[in-house]
């Protein structure tokens, strides 16, 4: 629409603009957000105003999703995971009819799928080993996670965008080396490209990254990757998988398997968490999608079943937003061991990581100091001597357990491939293990369709889920923010938060009472005067998203406890209060979600001492 305005035409609605929006446009520029490069030349553009939707479809309450899990006399298929794969499988066989049920021993998100790099990468590292070693199954992988790319920014806008990120170039023989991986990177996406990468000069670099070190800096090259919001996609993949009619049960925790007089699985027996009562689900068929734990179901299943994960330590740590620009990340494709290093703006911070290392499975596994201390050297290699790179600066570090499915030749975890891998057990339990979060909708698709061979399925529709807008996507707009700053009279940072968060599902978490007894802004009374998260969310949170416990709420609902444990504990008190209000819980119940939210922040890298 813009380009086919006249020079004339173009000034006046300028102007226009400036009257009605100008100021709003202004402060949402001013945001620190990981993805606003593309979105501001929409918002300076066409900043159109969409109507509020009249009706938003109401989430089943828990109860009645405890019922449903008892009542449906047998499912199609009965998933055991909540994160990103099993969730992302709930939602492909809901959408082609079939009858689901997903549970999940602890939350949505509660695992890998929260502790990601937060981004949705085609894989430059990858792409490297498939151009260097001429590995065809790494460039399968590339391809295939490039197409999954696009496909994920498409259906959840308001979660996910593009991401420009550097690589700055210190010697002038690298220069022509990266520009041609770059390049390639962009071929191999096609039609389905973000933008295009570029070379900067050295002043340039500087410009667009004023903290990188000038020392024999010679220039830098940037390519664009995709960037999201992990555990906050994780929680539209299971309510989308809800509206479309599955029965999604978090903190329900599979305590065996059931099978026929041939040993054949049918079904399970559950215990919900929250209450301790069990039951039986009957299903035709029961898919294994529990990530790092993996193992541990297919040992359920049958006690010889070999160990097909090797589990990998992932860490990363949050530094205070001035150690990157707001719109711009940072690659080092070559660290002092090897490893590769990201560097990105994330939730108005900067988030540092990764290291990969073999690891036990644990539930809430420990950032180790030395991993923390390595990413901060390595950080400071990069920046000016003007930042000093300083443990204190660290305001949560966190470690995530990736499950590698194992190869058998592996030396270390550096040569594991992260594809994905399907096996049908004797007994008839698929295990989907494997694979990463870019690539979760195609790893669905796969199982799902093995799914339906193995248990012979009839689905009343082939697989949408290229197509399917997940929940919030719908009615989200760029410049939404600025409806919800005249509507309810947020401030334009919890609007842009919100509308980021939670899309078109911003309005109902508008609706909820929360005033602030200021005379601006009137709405939104936050839970940490640092962080745009207020306590409207909190009851959103419990009324509409299934969260149970206050970690459910600081962790993957909101996400202080990622941005800042220290933030986090302090906002814990209020946290809860609003949740024994909601939950109707008692001072024993309270006390007990202190205690267990204050040991999970400690894994965030909360020091003991202030636990």
């Amino acid at each position: 629409m813009w380009r086919n305005l006249s020079r004339s035409q173009k000034l006046l609605s300028s102007a226009a603009l400036a009257a009605t929006a100008g100021s709003a446009v202004y402060l949402y520029d001013q945001q620190p957000r990981p993805f606003l490069l593309t979105r501001n030349n929409i918002v300076y553009a066409e900043a159109k105003q969409e109507a509020k939707p009249e009706k938003f479809w109401e989430a089943p309450s828990r109860a009645d999703m405890v019922q449903k899990l008892k009542n449906e006399k047998q499912f199609d298929l009965l998933v055991v995971g909540g994160g990103a794969t099993g969730a992302g499988t709930a939602v492909d066989a809901a959408t082609r009819g079939l009858k689901v049920a997903l549970v999940e021993r602890d939350d949505f998100a509660s695992g890998t799928s929260s502790r990601s790099t937060k981004l949705v990468h085609g894989g430059v590292r990858y792409l490297q080993k498939a151009i260097m070693e001429l590995d065809y199954e790494q460039y399968k992988l590339v391809v295939e996670a490039l197409h999954e790319r696009k496909i994920f920014l498409d259906i959840a806008p308001h979660l996910a965008g593009q991401l420009p990120i550097m690589l700055p170039v210190y010697k002038w023989w690298q220069i022509p080396y990266y520009w041609v991986g770059c390049k390639m990177y962009d071929l191999f996406a096609g039609r389905e490209a973000l933008e295009s990468s570029y070379f900067l000069t050295r002043s340039k670099a500087l410009d667009a990254f004023p903290m990188l070190k000038k020392d024999k800096l010679v220039g830098a090259l940037v390519y664009y990757d995709g960037h999201h919001n992990d555990a906050r996609m994780n929680v539209a993949l299971s309510m989308t998988a809800a509206y479309h009619g599955a029965a999604v049960l978090n903190h329900c925790e599979v305590t065996d398997l059931t099978k026929d007089d041939n040993g054949i699985i049918t079904g399970a027996t559950v215990r919900d968490n929250m209450t301790g009562e069990e039951w039986e689900v009957k299903a035709k068929g029961v898919i294994n999608a529990t990530g790092p734990f993996t193992d541990g179901l297919r040992k359920m299943d049958d006690k010889t079943n070999a160990e097909i994960v090797a589990p990998s330590a992932g860490v990363h740590i949050i530094l205070p937003n001035y150690y990157s620009p707001r719109n711009m990340g940072l690659l080092d494709p070559a660290t002092s061991d090897g490893r590769v290093i990201f560097f990105l703006p994330w939730e108005g911070s900067t988030i540092a990581g990764t290291t990969d290392s073999p690891t036990e499975v644990t539930q809430n596994p420990m950032p180790k100091e030395d991993e923390v201390k390595w990413i901060l050297d390595e950080v400071s290699h990069y920046l000016s001597k003007d930042v000093k790179v300083r443990r204190g600066d660290v305001l949560a570090a966190w470690s995530g357990i990736r499950p590698l499915v194992r190869d058998p030749h592996a030396k270390n975890t550096e040569s594991l491939v992260r594809n994905h891998m399907i096996n049908v057990s004797e007994n008839k339990l698929i295990t989907i293990a494997g694979g990463k979060w870019t690539t979760y909708r195609a790893m669905a698709q796969e199982t799902v369709d093995k799914a339906i061979e193995v248990f012979n399925l009839k689905p009343n529709a082939d697989c949408r889920t290229e197509k399917v807008m997940l929940v919030g996507s719908e009615g989200f707009t760029n410049t939404m923010f600025i409806r919800l700053i005249q509507e309810f009279g947020m401030d334009t940072e919890v609007a842009v938060h919100l509308a980021n968060s939670y899309g078109d599902r911003a309005w109902v978490v508008g609706s909820i009472d929360d005033p602030t007894n200021m005379s601006w802004p009137t709405y939104g009374k936050r839970i940490s005067p640092n962080y745009p998260y207020i306590e409207a969310e909190v009851r959103y949170a419990v009324r509409e998203e299934y969260a149970c416990t206050a970690v459910d709420v600081l962790a993957r609902r909101t996400r202080l406890a990622f941005l800042n444990a220290e933030a986090a504990l302090q906002a814990l008190p209020r946290v809860i209060e609003i949740m024994a209000d909601e939950l109707k819980w008692d001072k024993a119940r309270q006390e007990q979600e202190k205690e267990k939210a204050t040991k999970f922040l400690v894994t965030m890298g909360l020091p003991e001492s202030k636990a």
